[in-house]
């Protein structure tokens, strides 16, 4: 079981965009940042509302708030099947650090997340405090700052961490 508070950090985490836009990692974004020509690249995978992204998001598309707040619902219902699927476990962990979890799968994939093996088997084994400065030590942590260091101070504490993003 995860918080109320988790929907809420998600979208401050996410942020909220109505408009399709393209995804941080795709060549049209990276070359958009760097000021680069952008002609004939690609945007995919299109992004929209609070970080979706999937075959039916294009350049273009529009959504109204129940789109994005029915979208947010079931890609955290997503995250939460793949991580019962690949880490039965994360359901013997409080409330919080199940948040935690969530939040780092939603922003990252749970295969992704799976990647940070030190740090699972760290909050697997009730490290909690040395799994947060493992998380803190990550390409991902200085990818997303603030959010990785709120995130690692919640598995720490198993108190809600409320600094803005």
């Amino acid at each position: 079981m995860t918080t109320a508070f988790l929907e809420l950090d998600i979208v401050r985490d996410e942020g909220t965009r109505y408009a399709a836009y393209p995804d941080p990692g795709s060549p049209l974004a990276k070359a958009m940042l760097a000021g680069r020509p952008t002609a004939g690249l690609s945007g995919a995978p299109w992004t929209i509302g609070n970080g979706h992204t999937g075959r039916e998001i294009h350049e273009g598309l529009v959504w109204t708030q129940a789109e994005v707040d029915a979208a947010r619902r079931a890609d955290i219902a997503a995250v939460r099947q793949g991580l019962d699927t690949a880490l039965p476990w994360w359901r013997t962990l409080s409330d919080l650090r199940q948040d935690c979890l969530v939040n780092q799968a939603f922003n990252m994939g749970v295969h992704g997340l799976l990647g940070f093996g030190t740090y699972l088997g760290l909050v697997k084994a009730g490290q909690y405090a040395g799994a947060a400065q493992d998380e803190l030590h990550t390409l991902w942590a200085t990818q997303v700052g603030v959010r990785a260091v709120r995130l690692a101070r919640q598995m720490a504490s198993n108190v809600h961490q409320s600094l803005p993003a």
